[in-house]
């Protein structure tokens, strides 16, 4: 089982990084996000409803369910923001490679796992690369070198707090169920945003294809994760799934013609370094 739950991760992870080049190289990025969160509602209803009678509600379940819908609430509206002003191949690696620093800590002191000494190694490894791609300084930089890589580290904390909350609600309900309400939570905020840009025609007529894949990829790439995480440790399979770093740094060099492609490939060859050792030996 144990395998099969690191294939699940792997997967998840190169589908992560595939939706999220579509959304970059999207013009309106709140648009593409609200009308993708759509298509996943639509799509995975009626699986939604047949596992409705399954779920366990409880007081515990319900604030859990809210805890989630909040934080993916403030992942995908920070995570448009990302877009609109940052590289693909410079702020995924941050985004993806923050939740390996935070979730297995989390993990100990909330699911009462634990972490090796060889684990912590791995953190210090991801540590060291996500500084030295962040290219943050300490004095005052031009244009919005500092913000890109903020913002990125805001999305990364997002999504270290929804893998523990999340893993906590799958004991009450189905992974599809949990899906299911933070996507039209993410619909429900975004909405307002789009409907005010106006930009909800030009983005159907430009980029219906890639949204059409994107309401698939999105939730079907968290989906193969949180089965994953319904039977191992979220510790060594969070870390894992950001492998998707390496994946998303490349699509963005040599797709996107992004620059700086040599220091960022290294730098997200060391985070991945740091997530190998957390999950073969955290």
């Amino acid at each position: 089982m144990v395998g099969l739950a690191f294939a699940l991760v792997l997967g998840s992870g190169f589908v992560h990084s595939i939706w999220n080049l579509y959304t970059k190289k999207s013009m309106n990025k709140i648009v593409f996000l609200w009308l993708c969160q759509i298509i996943s509602v639509i799509v995975l209803m009626p699986w939604a409803i047949i596992e409705w009678d399954v779920s366990q509600f409880s007081g515990a379940a319900f604030l859990l369910m809210l805890a989630s819908v909040a934080l993916h609430g403030m992942y995908i509206t920070l995570l448009a923001a990302t877009y609109t002003i940052g590289d693909l191949s410079q702020v995924y690696p941050i985004m993806r490679g923050t939740s390996p620093l935070l979730v297995p800590l989390m993990a100990v002191v909330f699911l009462n796992e634990s972490l090796s000494p060889m684990g912590w190694v791995g953190v210090v490894t991801i540590v060291a690369g996500i500084l030295f791609l962040s290219e943050i300084k300490l004095k005052r930089v031009q244009g919005t070198s500092a913000k890109a890589p903020l913002l990125a580290l805001s999305v990364g904390l997002c999504i270290a707090g929804y893998i523990v909350i999340d893993k906590m609600a799958l004991d009450y309900f189905p992974a599809v169920i949990v899906l299911q309400a933070t996507n039209v939570g993410n619909v429900l905020v975004l909405t307002w945003s789009a409907l005010r840009s106006r930009a909800i025609g030009q983005e159907l007529r430009v980029n219906w294809k890639p949204m059409l894949l994107g309401g698939l990829l999105a939730p079907g790439g968290y989906l193969l994760f949180l089965f994953a995480v319904s039977f191992a440790p979220v510790a060594q399979l969070a870390p894992m799934r950001e492998i998707g770093t390496v994946f998303g740094t490349l699509l963005g060099i040599f797709i996107l013609r992004e620059q700086q492609g040599q220091r960022r490939i290294i730098t997200s060859i060391l985070i991945t370094a740091g997530i190998i050792i957390l999950g073969l030996w955290g």
